[in-house]
């Protein structure tokens, strides 16, 4: 079941916790035993995050953000699972804060920290950053670092950076951005590297859990999230004027007439076939990524994703309804021509 379908499952949430849990506490997943460095540091059970499984919108740019995910968790579940073996628990945060990220000059301002590509991909830059002090850490080369992951159409990943380490980053990322939102999507997520793993890799609620993970790793796993963030901003966007249009047709029906000016509606459709055109090239969830096309391990990371965050079905839920508002772009646009002919 996808993340985005959790909802439905509220009302059977509510009434579990309010019930003793002695058979769920067995089964939920194994997580990360802390480092010493960190040791309030993890992320809540399984059953909590549920609550939490929509992109959280934050009121300002003020770095008050509205948590989708508590990153904590109680030093005595983790130390009953020393036994189980070792593990690294990686928070990953993904924002959409704009609809543009000059990533050139944000390339050449912090030359020092980007990357190089692996592919031939150029709507996405890279930072690696490994002079802070780390309680967690991905380990790269032997040394723990942090990742930030920047695209040109608007979103960032943090990749291992705790909450209140954050805004430093991002304000590092608005300064070369353009367009920026008045409100600001968030999500969490979670990557979990268990080395025991005798599978390729798993899911779970909020996290998937893998068996190595790599740069090519944290490649695929930001670019999903980055999409997800960033089409959740859009079909917001269409969802609106979806409204609006539903409006002017009950006032149509009560009054019989139509007053819009023909300026608005073109902006309407200005609108609607930028959001389209955003979401199909700007943010290529058509297109292929070569890091799978060449590994089956990191295709098959992919896959889980795209289907955990559901992005085909949003997708085509958002084509349908800018179907609709292209319905009533070209009906209202044939009133306005009468009208016109009307008067002359």
């Amino acid at each position: 079941m996808g993340r985005w379908r959790a909802w439905s499952q509220l009302k059977q949430l509510t009434a579990a916790l309010r019930s003793p849990l002695p058979s769920l506490h067995r089964s939920l997943p194994t997580y990360v035993k802390p480092y010493p460095g960190d040791q309030g540091t993890g992320f809540c059970s399984p059953l909590f995050r549920f609550w939490s499984t929509i992109p959280a919108v934050s009121d300002s740019y003020d770095g008050e953000f509205v948590v989708g995910h508590n990153e904590h968790i109680q030093r005595s579940e983790w130390e009953s699972r020393e036994e189980e073996g070792t593990f690294r628990y990686i928070p990953v945060k993904a924002y959409f804060l704009s609809t543009s990220i000059d990533l050139k000059s944000m390339q050449n301002e912090n030359s020092c920290y980007v990357i190089p590509p692996s592919s031939r991909s150029s709507n996405y830059i890279a930072l690696r950053y490994s002079d802070y002090p780390l309680g967690i850490g991905v380990d790269e080369n032997g040394d723990n670092c942090r990742y930030v992951v920047v695209f040109q159409y608007g979103s960032a990943v943090l990749f291992n950076i705790a909450d209140h380490e954050a805004e430093q980053f991002l304000d590092m990322v608005r300064k070369h951005a353009s367009g920026l939102l008045p409100e600001m999507r968030k999500d969490d997520y979670a990557v979990v590297e268990k080395p025991q793993l005798t599978t390729w890799m798993h899911g779970g609620a909020d996290y998937i859990a893998l068996k190595c993970l790599d740069m090519d790793g944290i490649r695929i796993i930001c670019n999903v999230l980055g999409q997800s963030i960033a089409l959740d901003h859009y079909i917001g966007q269409v969802d609106d004027m979806v409204e609006e249009f539903t409006d002017i047709n009950r006032g149509m029906e009560k009054t019989g007439t139509f007053t819009m000016k023909r300026k608005k509606l073109f902006q309407l459709v200005g609108k609607a076939n930028s959001n389209l055109a955003d979401v199909i090239i700007k943010l290529g969830l058509f297109d292929r990524s070569e890091i799978a096309w060449k590994n089956s391990n990191y295709a098959q990371i992919l896959e889980y994703l795209r289907e955990e965050y559901e992005l085909a079905p949003r997708f085509g839920s958002l084509n349908f309804k800018l179907k609709f508002v292209e319905h009533n772009i070209h009906f209202l646009q044939e009133v306005l021509q009468n009208k016109r002919s009307d008067l002359l």
